[in-house]
């Protein structure tokens, strides 16, 4: 199956099903999304989403964000949930171009990790909990969704090399991504050549510093995140599926 799913306005839309499970069983297609911004959703873009027939969305932007650009429309057609997982605002096109790219956006994510635990549990709940197939999105799809992905997959037993390249396949829309933000910014200079990438060694250098605090991803989430077993199971039974299924 086609992991990508086209939009017009939408750069970063991928189905994560079909990785494979350390139990031998895979991630179920068609029942959980990762996305950039759902309020680009128009025309088309609209009728090929719902023909999906997603019912949960999980909104990581910023309450200002979805001020700004909106959030999904129609969204009390959805059981729809505005988790704002990151809670130290930076504006990526201003970071020094001198410093080390990866480091620097490890840092940003390990930010997140420590400042939004509680957010992050309760969208692992609601990605748990929720009655059919489940989209979590935040502005690119590349950072706070990239975050909460890996972290899903972790929980599902997918081996850390599928982890880092679910992560990296955003680098196939950084072109994309980064010429929207020249069409929304024509009188601003992007200082920051490394916009809009995602490449493998960030997510590495993530997953490496929780394990080096926590123990291990799963440490993390159980101490820091305080996430129930219970919801790891329902996690686990929900998204995993036999091979041949």
């Amino acid at each position: 199956m086609n992991r990508h799913i086209a939009f017009d306005r939408l750069h970063n839309f991928r189905d994560m099903g079909g990785y494979r499970s350390a139990d031998g069983r895979t991630v179920a297609w068609r029942t959980l999304y990762r996305a950039d911004s759902l309020g680009k959703l128009r025309g088309a873009d609209w009728e090929r989403f719902l023909e999906l027939g997603i019912g949960t969305v999980i909104d990581l932007r910023y309450p200002w964000e979805i001020e700004a650009k909106g959030r999904i429309p129609e969204a009390q057609r959805f059981r729809y949930a505005n988790l704002s997982i990151e809670h130290r605002p930076y504006d990526q096109a201003e970071i020094d171009p001198g410093i080390d790219p990866w480091r620097h956006l490890a840092d940003r994510y390990a930010e997140v990790a420590e400042d939004g635990a509680e957010e992050i549990r309760q969208a692992l709940e609601e990605v748990a909990e929720a009655p059919g197939p489940v989209v979590f999105h935040c502005a690119s799809g590349k950072d706070r969704t990239g975050l909460i992905g890996a972290l899903v997959l972790t929980l599902l037993g997918v081996g850390r090399h599928d982890v880092l390249a679910d992560f990296a396949l955003t680098e196939l829309a950084t072109e994309r991504l980064t010429a929207d933000w020249h069409a929304a910014n024509p009188d601003r200079v992007m200082r920051w050549p490394s916009y809009g990438r995602a490449p493998a060694v960030v997510m590495e250098l993530v997953l490496a510093d929780l394990e080096e605090r926590h123990g291990s991803v799963h440490g993390y989430l159980a101490d820091r995140v305080g996430l129930p077993d219970r919801t790891a199971e329902r996690l686990r039974a929900r998204l995993l599926t036999a091979a041949n299924a």
